[in-house]
């Protein structure tokens, strides 16, 4: 089906993007030694350019940042480096792709931190109902219970606030647009963020406004290293926690509008380029509240993404709506890397194999045919078309 309002060029902070379809972050665990982004990651974004925008799979900003073994990191040279070759790529194809700066705090175990060390948190409170992901030979890994974690000091806090900004800065050095900042899924940002996992007492802790403080202070950190209009922020604003195994997602709070209304609030006091919200997307999914939708709409000036189990129709009328600006489309951008040109013309799409998303090499990550290379596509000498 053809969906016109997702095809409408769009002003981006200081981007032009061609269309509205967004390849959102997608954890794919295909990082070579040390971390490194790798020739074949540099082929996977290359074929996914035609989105009107990218933001890379999560980057762990430091060592301790890293709960699953081969993601890739965005803090040494070599992975610097190896990034310059995705960026490149894209950019080739006309893409406009920014990083996501990842840290996920106490979703991590000993076996992944420097000296077998417990990970970090805001609070030394286990995670529940999520799993961390360590490597046990060479290619094999297995699911493990998070280590429980130890709190921050402040001292530690105003450190990772500056690794942040540095982060950025290496995302710009190694060919990004931009950057966004990982705030959502129950990792570190969130794990401050929520009443849940802060038991903090200090200026980090207790009062909504002082829980969002980390936020506001890496937000000012990565806009003074980068721009502002070079930034964005992702959430998972959940508002109900029906589905028990799957709450790991995001922290449900007890007032989870105002939380993320005054989350939204920073935002748009440092003028950021767009906010990213992560619906749920397990089957059955409640929608978020309408009011909600609403509310962000009438909060945030910058341009607003919506993931979540969208469909090209569903987006479109979220868009057409003035609720959205921007889809990110995640399952079926991985199995079909000509997605866009897909929708428009309404072509088939190929079928995601699950077996295949977290690990491996080639498969399931750039042998997905584009509609052309099934087969499928019309010869235009059949229809007497000329080039």
């Amino acid at each position: 089906m053809r969906q016109h309002s997702l095809f409408q060029p769009l002003k981006l902070g200081r981007y032009d993007l061609k269309n509205r379809l967004v390849l959102p972050p997608l954890t794919r665990q295909r990082s070579g030694p040390g971390d490194v982004a790798t020739a074949l990651m540099a082929r996977y974004y290359g074929q996914r350019a035609t989105a009107g925008f990218m933001i890379s799979e999560g980057s762990q900003i430091e060592p301790r940042g890293q709960g699953y073994a081969w993601t890739p990191g965005i803090y040494s040279p070599a992975q610097i480096e190896g990034w310059r070759h995705v960026t490149a790529a894209v950019h080739e194809k006309g893409g406009i792709i920014f990083a996501q700066l990842w840290h996920v705090g106490r979703v991590s175990h000993t076996a992944l931190q420097p000296q077998g060390g417990a990970p970090v948190a805001p609070s030394a409170i286990p995670a529940k109902k999520v799993k961390a992901f360590i490597e046990t030979a060479p290619g094999a890994g297995t699911l493990v219970e998070p280590s429980t974690p130890r709190a921050l000091t402040v001292a530690e806090i105003k450190e990772l606030v500056a690794l942040y900004a540095q982060a950025a800065r290496n995302a710009i050095s190694a060919g990004f647009d931009g950057v966004e900042i990982h705030a959502a899924n129950g990792y570190l940002v969130n794990q401050f963020i929520s009443a849940h996992a802060n038991h903090r007492e200090d200026e980090y802790g207790g009062s909504l406004q002082n829980r969002l403080r980390f936020l506001r202070e890496i937000v000012q950190a990565v806009s003074d290293a980068v721009g502002a209009d070079r930034l964005g922020v992702r959430f998972t604003p959940l508002f109900t926690s029906t589905d028990q195994d799957r709450v790991y997602i995001g922290l449900v709070e007890d007032d989870p509008h105002e939380t993320y209304i005054e989350a939204i609030n920073v935002l748009e006091e440092a003028g950021v380029a767009y906010v990213s919200i992560a619906e749920a997307d397990w089957d059955n999914a409640p929608d978020l509240p309408e009011a909600f939708r609403q509310e962000v709409r009438r909060t945030f000036s910058g341009r607003i993404i919506y993931a979540g189990r969208y469909t090209a129709e569903r987006g479109a009328r979220l868009v057409e709506a003035g609720l959205a600006d921007l889809i990110a489309i995640g399952r079926p951008f991985i199995a079909n890397p000509d997605l866009p040109e897909r929708l428009q013309n309404g072509w088939a799409l190929n079928a995601v194999n699950p077996a295949t998303l977290y690990g491996g090499a080639e498969a399931g990550f750039t042998d997905y045919p584009t509609y052309a290379e099934s087969g499928l596509a019309v010869r235009p000498e059949i229809h007497g078309i000329t080039s």
